[in-house]
């Protein structure tokens, strides 16, 4: 359906808000979100996460522009399962505008699509080892750790975008938090599977940090957590160093009929992100981007419906610590989250 005849459609139907469903029209590229995303049976222990914090070890001082200084940010790593839920549908939502011209219509039509994220930490490690924190718990109650859990919206933009972001998500974090990101989705879905070995993709979400110095982390001693997992990988799996990695070796072997694909950057237009001062003091988040991939496979489920994965990568710029020259202000670090999912639900 064309984007006039989008709007046309919600104009005669009135706002409506309840139960989402596949394939609605009127949410555009996100048409296949509605139901439940999660790492059920193979994909289980898919999702994985990297975030570099301040940290001091006990009795040390910390020098950040020291370049022999190790101790003042720790790498953590997660291993974790999540449930996606897209649930709501608000569709026909107006914003009012005036006329400028002969328009044929001034307002703004949206429709938005509740989610709520739920994150559970199967393991965690983290360089320095800090055993008595408690996001990174060693034993079996590690295996049930809430660690992240966020409602938003995401926003269907079905008409008077100028050619600019054409979808949008609002997302809160309980930290003290709140995302606006803009971006667009694929207009139609494209055959096969999404390129996830892309160079300009990779650079997208380069993991190290911006001002810290050196980026060779064989040569920069401030490095050395990012090494470390460098040469033994979390699980024998997780590389912090080539986070994307594992999406595109979850995929090797699966059949991909067509990739939808929704990218969004806080960096566009009016996008931002705004925190409690505690967040912005001590590791500010400055921007997110993030790309997911709706995927269609070729083989049907047992009951002859088409059968969906969702895989996506998020990169969060904290801020925190000085830069060492020629940078200016403060080192930007990378916290980068990767999963693999497959529809479980449909509503």
């Amino acid at each position: 359906m064309l984007k006039y005849e989008q709007v046309q459609s919600m104009l005669a139907g009135g706002r409506y808000v309840g139960p989402a469903k596949a394939g609605d029209e009127s949410l555009g590229p996100l048409a296949q979100l509605p139901g439940v995303w999660s790492n059920a049976d193979n994909l289980v222990g898919h999702g994985w996460n990297m975030i570099a914090l301040p940290y001091k070890q006990p009795g040390k001082t910390v020098q950040p522009d020291t370049p022999d200084q190790k101790s003042d940010f720790r790498l953590l790593l997660n291993q974790f399962n999540e449930t996606l839920t897209f649930s709501l549908l608000d569709k026909g939502v107006p914003n009012r505008g005036a006329a400028v011209g002969k328009v044929l219509d001034t307002d703004q039509h949206l429709a938005a699509i509740q989610y709520v994220q739920h994150i559970r930490q199967i393991a965690a490690i983290d360089a320095p080892p800090t055993p008595d924190t408690p996001d990174t718990p060693k034993g079996p109650s590690s295996e049930t750790q809430a660690i992240h859990h966020e409602p938003g919206l995401f926003l269907h933009l079905a008409n008077q975008t100028n050619g600019g972001p054409d979808i949008a998500r609002l997302g809160t974090i309980p930290h003290g938090d709140f995302v606006l990101a803009l971006g667009s989705g694929s207009p139609t879905p494209t055959p096969g599977a999404p390129k996830l070995t892309d160079p300009q993709l990779i650079a997208l979400f380069s993991p190290l940090p911006v001002g810290a110095g050196s980026t060779d982390i064989n040569a920069s001693p401030y490095l050395a957590p990012y090494k470390k997992f460098h040469d033994a990988p979390f699980k024998n799996l997780f590389d912090p160093t080539k986070p994307l990695d594992l999406l595109a070796r979850a995929i090797v072997g699966i059949n991909i009929k067509q990739t939808t694909t929704l990218q969004l950057d806080t960096a566009l237009d009016t996008g931002g992100v705004v925190n409690i001062p505690f967040v912005v003091k001590q590791a500010n988040a400055t921007s997110m981007r993030a790309v997911f991939w709706i995927e269609e496979l070729v083989d049907l489920d047992p009951q002859g419906k088409p059968q969906f994965m969702l895989q996506y990568a998020q990169r969060v710029m904290l801020e925190f610590f000085r830069s060492r020259p020629p940078n200016t202000g403060l080192i930007k670090w990378p916290h980068i989250t990767i999963n693999t999912m497959k529809l479980t639900a449909r509503p």
